[in-house]
């Protein structure tokens, strides 16, 4: 019994036949309708598998390619610079507490912003707290003080000490000319090698070499010995002015410090006490009187570089004027100032003598020529003379001893009253060749 074949049109039989085209449906044909087949899209050339996704490309699934802006690898959050400034702060202990403080604040910004540096900001803290401990530990136990006296001492050893305004000292060699490597600070009640009466910085610049830093420093500090002993009787003939200057290479490093020495001017002999006798060892009336008379000394340290009126005529004519003028001021603060009852008369007679010496040296300003100078300058230092000074200076408790006089005593004694020339002619003296340290 054989199977009858299907209905409709029957593949031929025997091997493989390729796929005929769809025949168009026919009407009162037997079978399902056949449909026209569609053409098969092109294939990328680039990409002969297609690209899916591509707008333009038919066949391409249904998503997206990746949007602009995207980034394949997460950004890192930024670093907290408070927690950076807390951990350095820390590290240096330079200042605890603020270290502290930042590295808290830090901790909680980290968590409000998303920053990082959260082990910087607790170590930053650690570091600053042990140090915010220690330091109140050395307060309350003395210990800051020792270690910076420590540090002090090492400075000095390393650097010398500087003696300051008011202190006494001794060099190693008991000299106070040439070079020296350091002063050893001494009691000024014992015996020393001198005593600072001031100090000043010189100008920065390029090392102004020894010559000129040695007539700087000898012209500035003749002239500020008198704000450190008012009184020039009570310093003793023997002692007279040095200085230390910086070297070249204490220059170098920053140094600018003039200091401004009394020291015996015999070599070998000490100074035993102190002299300074300013306003701090003064009382108002014995301050009155020096003031009055340092103007006059102040005039007579303005004389000419000229030793002879000849070589320099206006140049002493233009001296006599200020001193002069210097004396008729030194009148007038006298008879301004009031005195005690015993001091009265000896300071009016004084005064009196001053208007006289005045008149002199107002005649030697205008002189014709050098004899006509010598005269009255002559007259006038008569006029000045020493003993004068005396009883005032007894009454208001002063040094009565006058000061030695020099060759041709042409000088003064910080009195308008003659004297020593210590400070006349720019002040040459022994110590002019001062000291460099």
């Amino acid at each position: 019994m054989s199977i009858p074949p299907p209905f409709g049109p029957q593949p031929p039989q025997g091997p493989y036949q390729p796929p005929q085209p769809a025949q168009p449906h026919q009407q009162g044909a037997y079978g399902p309708p056949s449909y026209p087949q569609y053409p098969q899209y092109p294939q990328n050339p680039q990409n002969p598998y297609g690209t899916p996704g591509v707008p333009g490309v038919p066949g391409a699934p249904g998503y997206q390619p990746w949007g602009q802006g995207y980034s394949p690898y997460n950004r890192p959050a930024p670093v907290s610079g408070l927690a950076i400034a807390s951990l350095v702060t820390g590290v240096l202990c330079c200042l605890p507490g603020v270290g502290l403080v930042l590295g808290l604040i830090a901790l909680r910004r980290l968590r409000e912003r998303g920053e990082r540096g959260r082990g910087m900001a607790i170590g930053g803290s650690v570091l600053s707290g042990i140090g915010l401990v220690l330091g109140m530990v050395l307060v309350v136990t003395g210990s800051d003080t020792y270690i910076w006296n420590g540090f002090q001492e090492g400075a000095r050893a390393g650097a010398g000490y500087a003696p300051a305004r008011g202190e006494c000292f001794d060099e190693p060699g008991g000299r106070l000319t040439g070079d020296t490597d350091g002063v050893d600070k001494v009691p000024c009640s014992g015996a020393h090698d001198g005593e600072v009466f001031a100090t000043f910085d010189l100008k920065d610049g390029s090392y102004p070499g020894d010559d000129s830093l040695a007539a700087a420093a000898d012209k500035r500090c003749y002239g500020l010995q008198y704000t450190y002993a008012m009184d020039s009787w009570a310093v003793p003939d023997d002692v007279d002015v040095y200085y230390l200057t910086p070297t070249g290479d204490s220059w170098s490093a920053g140094d600018r410090e003039v200091t401004c020495v009394f020291g015996n001017t015999t070599e070998g002999k000490d100074l035993t006490g102190s002299l300074r006798n300013d306003a701090s060892a003064l009382d108002p009336d014995q301050v009155a009187y020096l003031k009055a008379a340092h103007v006059f000394n102040a005039a007579m340290d303005t004389a000419p570089d000229a030793e002879y009126v000849e070589d320099d005529l206006p140049g002493h004519k233009a001296w006599a004027g200020r001193v002069s003028a210097a004396l008729a001021e030194q009148a007038r603060m006298l008879r301004g100032h009031p005195w005690p009852a015993d001091a009265r008369a000896p300071v009016a007679a004084l005064a009196a003598g001053l208007d006289d010496a005045r008149a002199e040296w107002a005649k030697a300003a205008e002189a014709d020529d050098a004899d006509g100078f010598y005269r009255h300058y002559d007259a006038g230092m008569r006029l000045l003379d020493a003993r004068r000074s005396v009883p005032p200076r007894k009454a208001l408790g002063l040094e009565t001893t006058p000061p030695a006089v020099d060759e041709g005593g042409n000088g003064d004694d910080g009195d308008g009253g003659g004297g020593d020339n210590r400070g006349d002619n720019g002040g040459d003296g022994s110590g002019s060749t001062g000291m460099q340290v």
